[in-house]
């Protein structure tokens, strides 16, 4: 996600794709640890099963220069969009090396980079790709983009680009990973069960800031209200105008559990619930989130997110985010109105995106490597072009999406690898309670359920952009792989 674009570099017949390039490195940890590693940029073709090149893909791979891997772990890694690259998800928070943010505040356009503290190289080689038609990826001429721009395209793309570095780096018989963030959540749940029909196997799978079921998207759907409403409770307490003196995550918790016990029933209920009742609940509603009684009276309970970041602190001429409810901008001038303009307006990503894309370029250049005179970032013409309908197993073709049963299917095939979902408190794109509910109604049995783990930070959507979290969180990851040891 590090800028927009729809411009992609078109392939014709007699391009060259660039030659690949790498470099050696070492990473320097806080306590000294060293580690030896080889950073590789390189474009791999993809083939369909008749031979034809589909997409040629681009990898960004970090491996150790230690001689036995025999049990290093290799993490496959990707953003979500869909339509973003990869690299935000490496520069940002788990490559070797990132560039530190601090707090809500916007980077400044020069910034320093660093040895990654929290980087999973510490535990795992990594190889960060890039979707077809993002960053420098591509579709292959004469092959129809819509074949790949799509759920089940993709995956099956993204399933093919990992068996092709298995191949290319000689790595069968390391233990594998999957890491996705947002819509890279999604398709991680399907490459996790279209790798397992292939014959390779998935160790373990990290879902950050993760959206499985996409009906929650649909207008009216009461787990949208629901999966908010924690968010903004959160949001408020870090605010400062509730929950003074409670820890944050006991904030959140009670906030949960105020969606199960009692919000979530209202929701239900909608019209045929009794006002006084409606009353009561708004008034708790106004306990958790700080909007005035009456304000969420007239919505009938129902509180959007872009009314939340719209309304919650208009008083002080400011907007809050997205991606991250804690940053706040300026409002725009009255005129400027449109409501898909506003949505589209976050603070928290504009406070990063520009560092986190110059960086980037910096170090492929740094490594060799040439690319093309695009890098692109989120291409919105993938993202419009997306084609929603899923063959969901057991289930069938679907308009929209609920990777819960790719994930839960996966899971039966191979119960010995494990799953983790990563949430943060202030996440406004793919809220945490959506995705615990959603898992919940697959119904696993509980030996498999005890391979699922989950962990809540204080970040948005956006972990990397989060010090504190992902200070927090770096040990429960490194916990994570070394469960392949239990089994």
């Amino acid at each position: 996600m590090a800028e927009t674009s729809t411009a992609q570099t078109p392939e014709k017949p007699e391009e060259k794709i660039p030659e690949a390039a790498s470099k050696h490195y070492t990473w320097t940890g806080k306590d000294g640890k060293t580690i030896d590693y080889t950073g590789t940029a390189e474009m791999l073709t993809i083939y369909s099963d008749k031979g034809e090149a589909m997409c040629h893909q681009f990898c960004l791979s970090y491996v150790s220069d230690e001689q036995d891997k025999s049990d290093r772990p290799v993490t496959f890694l990707w953003n979500g969009g869909p339509g973003g690259s990869s690299s935000m998800v490496c520069i940002g928070g788990q490559g070797p090396v990132r560039v530190p943010t601090d707090g809500t505040k916007h980077l400044p356009n020069t910034c320093p980079v660093e040895d990654n503290p929290y980087t999973l190289l510490q535990v795992s080689d990594l190889v960060f790709i890039d979707a077809p038609g993002t960053g420098y990826s591509h579709v292959a001429a004469g092959y129809d983009p819509k074949k790949v721009w799509g759920v089940d395209g993709d995956g099956d793309a993204m399933a093919r680009t990992i068996i092709a570095w298995l191949n290319e780096h000689n790595a069968w018989d390391r233990p594998h990973y999957l890491y996705g963030e947002s819509y890279g959540t999604t398709r991680a749940a399907v490459v996790y069960r279209l790798l397992g029909e292939r014959g390779v196997g998935v160790d373990g799978v990290v879902e950050q800031s993760s959206i499985l079921d996409y009906a929650v998207m649909l207008p009216g759907n009461d787990d949208y209200y629901a999966g908010m409403f924690p968010v903004m409770a959160a949001t408020a307490q870090s605010a400062g105008v509730v929950g003074q003196g409670v820890d944050p995550e006991t904030w959140f918790g009670q906030a949960m559990d105020f969606v199960n016990n009692t919000y979530i029933n209202a929701l239900t209920i909608a019209g045929n619930l009794p006002q006084d009742k409606m009353q009561e609940v708004a008034e708790q509603m106004h306990e958790f989130c700080g909007l005035p009684v009456d304000f969420i009276m007239a919505r009938k309970l129902r509180i959007d997110l872009f009314e939340f970041r719209a309304h919650f602190s208009q008083d002080k001429g400011l907007s809050h985010g997205r991606y991250d409810t804690r940053f706040t901008e300026q409002v725009y001038q009255p005129i400027q109105g449109d409501l898909g303009f506003f949505q589209m307006e976050d603070p928290s990503y504009d406070a990063i995106q520009v560092v986190y894309n110059e960086v980037y370029q910096k170090l492929l250049r740094d490594m060799g490597f040439k690319g093309y005179p695009n890098y692109c970032g989120l291409n919105i013409e993938v993202n419009e072009s997306w084609n929603w309908n899923h063959n969901m197993p057991g289930v069938g073709s679907a308009p929209m999406p609920n990777v819960a049963f790719d994930i839960a299917t996966a899971l039966r095939r191979n119960p010995t690898s494990h799953v983790i979902f990563l949430g943060g408190r202030h996440d406004g794109a793919t809220p945490y309670w959506n995705v615990i509910h959603d898992m919940a109604k697959m119904y696993l049995p509980e030996d498999l359920s005890r391979q699922i783990l989950w962990h809540e930070s204080s970040n948005g959507h956006m972990l990397y952009a989060d010090t504190p979290a992902l200070e927090d969180t770096t040990p429960v990851l490194q916990k994570f792989y070394e469960l392949r040891h239990q089994n």
